[in-house]
């Protein structure tokens, strides 16, 4: 029986913000167009965050089941190691998923039915990332939908939920939000590229190769301020933005500089504390 603290861990705390971050830019740009509602901003927060929960039990259980981490390097899996059952993931994954799902109707039920979809969507691509005969997450397509579903979506639908109506800047900021959502992604799969080539798992890293995938992980941490700088000249304030670029020179230099296994673990947390630097810098300079 997994304890309290194992299945905090299997949770993989340090993933979390990756939910929360679009949340808070959505939320900046609801409060630059004069439309910020805040009890929908935190229902949309707790949408997300228990959304990404059962994400990761999902893919625990996927890929437990299937045995592609019983020598996995890195977070705790409850699953690999043994010390929960494979139903009771399961049932924490699906558990979660019917609190986003209740959360995501009350949401759409005080703006529009078509949410409806965009939440049956976002809960199947969760579940089909590792789950079913023919995960996605196993034919190199986990970047994309990270970028589509962390990026986009949870920018973009916070934005609407709230002002009813997609600005150009909730678009413009769900691009970067969505790169750093798939560098953590890149990073994460860089470090299995070995045990994943074993058990047959062919994610974007393990197709790309190892130099090729750390050249990518360098690009969604830098593109990201370019593009503050084309937003900047629009609005001048988002450029203070610029001031959590330090923190993506440690883990790009840990990446570049050849970091493999548990080396890299240090880097997910690493990229975390960018992700959610940026997007706070991002989002009160577009509220302003």
């Amino acid at each position: 029986m997994a304890t309290l603290s194992q299945w905090v861990a299997g949770s993989r705390p340090r993933t979390l913000p990756t939910s929360l971050v679009p949340v808070v830019v959505g939320t900046g740009v609801a409060i630059g167009a004069d439309g910020a509602v805040w009890w929908r901003a935190l229902l949309a927060a707790f949408v997300a965050l228990v959304l990404q929960i059962g994400v990761n039990y999902s893919n625990d259980y996927s890929d437990g089941v299937r045995g592609t981490d019983e020598e996995r390097v890195g977070p705790l899996r409850l699953v690999g190691s043994k010390v929960a059952k494979p139903k009771q993931v399961l049932a924490a994954a699906l558990g979660s998923f019917a609190l986003a799902a209740v959360a995501g109707l009350a949401l759409a039920a005080v703006t529009t039915w078509w949410l409806l979809l965009v939440g049956a969507f976002a809960i199947l691509a969760a579940w089909f990332y590792t789950g079913g005969k023919n995960p996605y997450g196993y034919r190199a397509l986990g970047e994309i939908s990270v970028f589509v579903f962390f990026g986009l979506v949870a920018v973009v639908g916070t934005v609407y939920v709230q002002v009813e109506g997609i600005p150009w800047e909730a678009w413009a900021a769900a691009v970067p939000i969505g790169l750093l959502a798939c560098a953590l992604l890149v990073v994460n799969n860089l470090r299995d590229i070995p045990t994943d080539e074993v058990s047959g798992k062919r994610t974007l890293a393990v197709v790309l190769g190892d130099r090729n995938t750390r050249f990518l992980y360098a690009a969604c941490c830098s593109i990201p301020f370019m593009i503050v700088l084309v937003l900047g000249a629009v609005h001048p304030w988002v450029l203070i933005t610029l001031v959590a670029a330090p923190l993506s020179v440690p883990p790009s230099q840990k990446v570049l500089g050849g970091a493999k296994g548990p080396a890299l673990i240090p880097v997910l947390g690493e990229t975390a504390r960018l992700q959610l630097a940026y997007g706070v810098l991002l989002a009160i300079g577009l509220a302003i």
